[in-house]
């Protein structure tokens, strides 16, 4: 199993003057600075290596699989878990047939579930195909993260919590500056920080 991104967020969890007016910083000077700092807490956090393994911010991922689970009978045994939840819709299906030809999955022989997190694909009654034996013969496109609010559609409509837990994040780097590398948060999370963050946190293998 693999995952790549596709198309990456296009806004961030909180806006530059969010930023600013949580760090008391009335002057433009450090602007630049600020951002970049929005940027890396946010990349601590999420992803498949973030400390929560979810996103934040609408995107699009591809999950990669070489061949549908068929271990068991049972139903949830046969599902296909999407990682990086919140999962907000799949995009596209596909699988290389036992031929090796690309087919799209018929959407009346799976269901999705986006309610659970991580987000489920569970097969029909008949059980999912049989695919090209090779590598790579089920690719899933999805969507993923917290839906823009209309209101403010530079921003992710992100969790209270996780944007509280963001924003102690960005004011002690802020504040203790010499804790970062170029382009490295090297820095631990804050106490108050990881507690708010621990109860959204995604457990899962990515074997």
């Amino acid at each position: 199993m693999s995952l790549r991104l596709i198309t990456p967020a296009t806004s961030l969890p909180f806006t530059l003057e969010e930023a600013k007016k949580h760090l008391r910083v009335t002057t433009d000077d450090d602007d630049a600075y600020i951002e970049a700092l929005i940027g890396a807490v946010t990349s601590y956090v999420e992803g498949p290596d973030g400390f929560l393994a979810r996103v934040l911010v609408n995107q699009t991922w591809e999950l990669v699989l070489d061949s549908f689970p068929t271990l068991n009978v049972v139903p949830i045994d046969r599902a296909i878990m999407l990682p990086l939840p919140p999962l907000i819709e799949v995009v596209s299906f596909v699988y290389d047939d036992a031929s090796g030809n690309e087919l799209p999955m018929p959407v009346s022989d799976f269901t999705v579930d986006n309610i659970s997190q991580p987000g489920w694909i569970l097969p029909g009654s008949a059980g999912w195909p049989v695919t090209f034996n090779g590598i790579n013969a089920v690719r899933i496109k999805y969507r993923a993260g917290y839906v823009d609010d209309s209101s403010s559609p530079s921003v992710g409509k992100v969790p209270g919590d996780i944007k509280a837990a963001l924003l102690l994040h960005l004011g002690s780097l802020y504040e203790h500056r010499e804790d970062i590398i170029t382009g490295t948060i090297v820095s631990k999370l804050p106490w108050g920080a990881e507690q708010l963050l621990r109860q959204k946190r995604i457990q899962m293998s990515m074997a």
